[in-house]
């Protein structure tokens, strides 16, 4: 694996409104989160269930995509990070909800845990990275998140050092008694093995936000040559909001729901199960 050596006399002055307490971290958290990301040396490989790996009719029919070279985040985003972000700009969440789902599961709000994020904060988060250290930060596309999850496009089903899944050796077990309650939690990044690539928590943890609109037929008529998903979205129609992809699953889903193939589409909506990690095309 090759990691992105970032030097952290290109963060802009841009911070030089903040506290100097605040300035101080936040050049520390944008030097580790640059710090993390993985050089992925593209290729081709064929995306989506080759059969019987989810039930999902969205994640087929597999087909052929060629990807350049990338980098991408070794770790979910954290809460911790994310506040301070937020602490630095001034970043308002977007969604309304916010303050209300933290009072009603703080424990989900741990610094050390994935990001509660709406799809335009994990996004926003990513370009302000960029906007700081002067690179084209933003969220992978799917096609990106699936080729890395996958240890460059190997034919595997999670993503893990050889493809299998073990809960609580490879992954988090899922805690059943609690999900019953609302109780079950994520775990802090990289607490479990990384696949081969040096990633963690692409199968299970936090489903992660990708840049992609979503289509359910997109893989029908999918370009082979980097795809950045459907041009239009498909828009809810209670919220008014575009559908967009996530993918990984997460610590409430059964490890059948964690494979690298499985999608889901919700609106930008957020909620606890939602994570992202950023990437970045050249350095």
């Amino acid at each position: 694996m090759r990691y992105l050596v970032f030097s952290s006399l290109v963060v802009t002055s841009a911070l030089s409104g903040c506290s100097l307490y605040y300035e101080s971290q936040a050049k520390d958290m944008i030097q580790r989160q640059m710090d993390a990301m993985v050089f992925v040396e593209g290729g081709e490989f064929m995306m989506g269930n080759p059969g019987g790996w989810d039930g999902s009719k969205d994640s087929w029919p597999p087909h052929k995509v060629v990807l350049d070279d990338f980098y991408i985040q070794k770790y979910e985003v954290t809460q911790g990070d994310f506040e301070l972000f937020m602490a630095v700009t001034g970043y308002e969440h977007s969604n309304s909800s916010y303050e209300s789902l933290r009072d009603h599961s703080p424990d989900r709000f741990q610094s050390s845990f994935p990001a509660v994020v709406s799809w335009k904060d994990a996004s926003d988060f990513c370009e302000w990275l960029g906007s700081q250290t002067g690179k084209a930060v933003e969220l992978p596309t799917e096609a990106q998140w699936e080729y890395a999850a996958r240890s460059g496009g190997k034919p595997f089903r999670y993503a893990t050092e050889n493809g299998d899944a073990k809960e609580g050796v490879t992954m988090a077990a899922r805690p059943s008694q609690y999900r019953r309650q609302n109780k079950s939690l994520p775990q802090p990044p990289g607490s479990y093995p990384p696949n081969l690539l040096g990633l963690y928590d692409m199968s299970g943890n936090a489903a992660e936000w990708v840049r992609d609109y979503y289509h359910a037929d997109y893989y029908e008529r999918s370009p082979v040559n980097n795809p950045k998903g459907p041009e239009s979205p498909i828009i809810e129609s209670w919220s008014n909001e575009p559908f967009r992809v996530l993918r990984g699953g997460d610590f409430r889903d059964f490890s059948g729901n964690t494979t690298v193939t499985r999608r889901k589409a919700i609106e930008r909506a957020t909620n606890e199960s939602t994570g992202f990690r950023c990437s970045l095309l050249k350095i």
